[in-house]
């Protein structure tokens, strides 16, 4: 029995199964028949190791180590959402609940404990809105509310952690979502036309081979990305005849058997039943090589894998066949090339649940075939719903049992999330879209988007297994390359495990080079005024870095950066910006889900008139007053620095009067009436006309912010550091008595000012910013209609009925939820989904009657 604790393990503890497993695991049966008659004939199965032998060669020990020193170097997260809807209008909230394993076991104790979530317009190709969630566990939640300025159109929401940021976006989970707004109604039928279709065939293994049959699987999809079904067959247009016909048995997704032929020409006529014959061209036909058939579905004890080769007879070396799930090689062995047909036989019970990746290496360790096949062991929660009763009256309480086993039936603990809608306004089209396991143990391992992903595990349609064979057949693995794992030196990363805020940076010369070594004082104040601060040093490039803190939303940061000896502060500090993830220009399927434009009609007009009450309601506590006029001087607050009222003359310093000025007297120069300023540089003289005294002319009484000066400090204040000039003459300037005879200079520094705010003024060394913390989530507003409160007069259809992100089962395995309903008569749809901290997946589902 696989189970994820298993996989855990021997993922950090290399099983080196190639050397362990007992003979009568696998056996490998050399085949000296026909290709044609192969799949007919009864297989000797040989129980020793004459036909094969276990890898014990230098290749297969190169292949091991270079996977575990890639696994070490670069180990695998994965994040899923929850989201309470499909699509949402303006002026709602959307809500999430968050998940985070590592790739290998799906286990929810991961090294990142900070989680990115963006709200991406699709069509504008950014981000407009970014959380940063707390993961706790593996787990995490929040929201993001809907303004009335957000278009409608087409969204995504995505997660990943900062160490996903090191590979391809395709890591990340992403989700295609509809914003509406209740005031424009989308058009009706206004459906994507379907023509032309895109066909795409895949061999069984990668290439067709002369002489080989095999499987050919194929996949027809429309501009939008979804399945088409079709219907056509193969033309050998040597000879003109019809090789073989088929249609497609799901999705636009089916296969055919086939065996091509040296220098035959082939062709594909495809159609959908109702439209006209395409053509197609199949994959090129390779005159040698390897082919490799798996069947999946008729043994129900063993995986069969035929290899097949065309190389000469004398061609020496061996085939290298690896098998491996999520990175965990399960088995592998050596084929001699001149052994041009054999069977690899893998019982199931050794092979974990999800996708096991096949590849087969030539004789030069190249990877030459490959192929996807899924082990379903069941080892999926179950988790059922049961809820009180099964027909509720509006505004009823609803309490609900959740239960969650295993796949033996014994009861665990897990992790859940809850969400109740109105199934009248939020239309389910797809009832098989995406929940935590199929995207954990299906989708998330896959290229390209894959349509109705729970169908796959619907344990009650029969043919899902096959279907789930010719998805397989269709899709790429994701997770890594084999060139990539094998080249000779891995590449560096730049983004690391955040357990937290980081706050990055460096620190500068004022010739824009590096600092070097300095002392850092860094403070922070968080919203509820809670103030801490650290020390530290820079390293020899002056980069400086405080990494994993515990700060929740808007902070504001104050850098210092001195010498190491604290004598010189002339240094400029950056920081690193918070940026999110480039964003890719959207990919097919461009809107997966469709709605007729009536459907929505209902939930369009619910919300509109629950936003026009809620507006009411806000306006209900407002009185209109008559209209009062009131004659008043405005108030000022006084200047303390002045002791005069009005000045007569005032001159409000800005860059217009004072670029070019390299003082004080340079701006007051010809600005105002009577004052004479004269010189230049630092010999000159300011004389206010009608002041003078028995003994001559004499200059004018010099203030700076209130405080006598003289005229030398003056001319060395900073042009920029001035606010405002003012000039008193005659009797305004006899307040100073008979300092005041030649009149008075007022200077009014910005600082001097007692509204100055110092944070915003830059200072030599130093650099005073805000970021964003954590995001603290909101609460979802759950009324109760068993008190009676104003509120509860309103109307009530919301169409989130319920919202619980978090929901942890007792030791029996079982959770109590209750809510109370609302005011429409409707189906009412509960969906539960969640995780196991050792990595079971599940979800569950129950409706009920409102009346």
């Amino acid at each position: 029995m696989w189970s994820q604790k298993k996989i855990a393990c021997l993922s950090v503890l290399r099983y080196k199964s190639s050397l362990y497993i007992d003979a009568n695991l696998l056996t490998i049966v050399a085949m000296t028949l026909k290709p044609r008659a192969f799949l007919t004939a009864a297989l000797l199965v040989l129980t020793t190791l004459g036909a094969f032998r276990f890898i014990e060669d230098d290749f297969y020990q190169k292949l091991l180590a270079k996977l575990d020193q890639y696994q070490l170097t670069f180990p695998q997260e994965k994040t899923y959402l929850h989201l309470d809807k499909p699509y949402y209008a303006t002026g709602e909230t959307l809500w999430f609940k968050a998940y985070v394993v590592d790739a290998m076991a799906h286990a929810t104790d991961t090294a990142s404990t900070l989680l990115y979530v963006d709200l991406v317009d699709k069509v504008a190709g950014k981000v407009v809105a970014n959380r940063k969630i707390k993961m706790e566990a593996g787990h995490g939640q929040g929201d993001f509310f809907l303004p009335d300025s957000l278009p409608a159109g087409d969204y995504k929401i995505r997660a990943y952690t900062g160490w996903m940021r090191n590979f391809s976006d395709d890591f990340f989970f992403q989700k295609d979502l509809t914003i509406y707004r209740p005031d424009q109604r989308p058009a009706a039928g206004s459906m994507p036309a379907l023509d032309p279709i895109d066909v795409q065939f895949f061999p069984e293994g990668g290439n067709l081979v002369a002489g080989i049959g095999g499987k050919v699987a194929f996949k027809a999809v429309s501009p939008t990305g979804l399945g088409v079904e079709v219907e056509g067959f193969v033309l050998d247009q040597t000879t003109k005849d019809t090789i073989v016909g088929f249609r497609s048995q799901h999705l636009g997704m089916g296969y055919f058997n086939f065996t091509p032929e040296v220098a035959h020409q082939y062709v594909v006529k495809m159609q959908r039943p109702d439209g006209p014959l395409q053509d197609y061209n199949l994959p090129q036909v390779l005159p040698q090589g390897y082919s490799m058939m798996v069947d999946n579905i008729a043994n129900k004890l063993n995986l069969k894998i035929y290899v097949f080769n065309n190389r000469p007879a004398d061609a020496p070396g061996n085939l290298t066949l690896i098998a491996h799930t999520r990175g965990f090689v399960t088995y592998s062995a050596a084929i001699p090339v001149a052994n041009k047909q054999a069977l690899v036989s893998i019982p199931r019970e050794k092979l974990p649940e999800g996708i096991t990746h096949i590849t087969i290496f030539n004789e030069q360790n190249r990877p030459v075939c490959e192929r996807l096949v899924y082990i379903n062991r069941n080892e999926k929660l179950q988790i059922e719903l049961t809820p009180d009763k099964q027909t509720y009256r509006t505004r009823e309480r609803t309490d609900l049992t959740v239960s969650v086993k295993d796949a033996k039936g014994a009861p665990v603990v897990a992790e859940l999330s809850l969400v109740a809608t109105d199934a009248g306004q939020v239309i389910e089209k797809n009832s098989y879209g995406l929940n935590i396991a199929s995207y954990l143990l299906l989708t998330s391992d896959l290229k390209g988007y894959v349509e109705q992903p729970s169908f796959y595990f619907d344990a009650t349609r029969t043919d899902r297994v096959a279907k789930l064979d010719n998805l397989l057949l269709t899709q790429g693995w994701r997770r890594f390359l084999w060139k990539d794992v094998l080249q000779d030196s891995l590449p560096k990363t730049k983004y690391f495990l955040e357990q937290g805020i980081s706050i990055v940076g460096r620190v500068l010369k004022p010739n824009q080079k590096s600092a070097g070594k300095v002392k850092m004082t860094v403070f922070m104040t968080e919203r509820d005024s809670v103030q801490s601060f650290v020390t530290l040093e820079t390293n020899e490039n002056g980069d400086y870095g405080l990494l994993n803190l515990t700060l929740s939303d808007t902070v504001r940061v104050l850098l210092q950066a001195q010498s190491l000896k604290g004598d010189n502060r002339n240094f400029t500090v950056k920081l690193d910006p918070f940026a999110p993830a480039t964003v890719t220009l959207a990919k097919i399927p461009y809107n997966p889900v469709q709605f007729d434009a009536n459907d929505l009609a209902d939930y369009l007009k619910r919300v509109e008139e629950y936003q026009r009450i809620e507006k009411q309601i806000r306006n209900s506590g407002e009185k209109l007053l008559n209209e009062v006029v009131i004659k008043a001087k405005k108030y000022v607050e006084p200047d303390a620095r002045k002791i005069y009222s009005t000045p007569d003359a005032t001159i409000k310093v800005d860059f217009s009067n004072s670029a070019g000025a390299m003082n004080v007297l340079q701006i007051l120069q010809g600005r105002v009436a009577g004052v004479q300023v004269r010189g230049s540089g630092n010999d000159m003289s300011v004389q206010i006309r009608g002041a003078s005294t028995f003994s001559g002319d004499i200059e004018p009484l010099f203030l700076v912010d209130g405080m006598p000066t003289s005229k030398d400090y003056v001319m060395s204040i900073p042009v920029a550091d001035v606010d405002a000039i003012e000039v008193l003459k005659g009797v305004k300037a006899t307040i100073f008595g008979s300092q005041g005879a030649g009149g008075v200079i007022a200077i009014l520094t910005k600082r001097g000012n007692p509204n100055f705010d110092y944070s915003n003024e830059p200072a030599e060394g130093s650099l005073n910013t805000k970021i964003v913390g954590f995001y603290t989530p909101k609460q979802f507003y759950t009324p109760r209609y068993d008190v009676n409160v104003p509120e509860n007069s309103r109307p009530d259809f919301r169409s989130t009925v319920f919202w619980l992100p978090s929901i942890r089962t007792d030791a029996d395995g079982k959770a109590k939820v209750s809510f109370y309903n609302t005011d429409a008569a409707t189906t009412v749809r509960v969906r539960v989904e969640g995780i196991t901290k050792g990595g079971l997946p599940g979800a569950g589902v129950v409706v009920y009657k409102v009346q």
